[in-house]
């Protein structure tokens, strides 16, 4: 795929969500089936999991590190 087409798709892609995160979210009302769907929430959500998932793996990595410096 052309260079310039990529980045263009990914920029279109990038500008596309966060405005659909933003209008999701101001309050227009969209439901479906009585459920909300406000996907910066989602997203917030989701992010947070991320996080909270590195730092268990760095700890992880930390005590397999240490259990290893203690073999030698």
């Amino acid at each position: 795929m052309n260079k310039w087409l990529e980045l263009l798709l990914g920029l279109v892609l990038v500008i596309g969500m966060i405005l659909i995160g933003y209008y999701s979210s101001i309050g227009v009302g969209w439901t479906v089936a009585g459920k909300s769907l406000d996907f910066l929430h989602a997203a917030w959500i989701f992010l947070k999991g991320g996080i909270f998932w590195f730092v268990i793996m760095v700890g992880v990595l930390f005590i397999l590190l240490g259990i290893s410096d203690l073999r030698e």
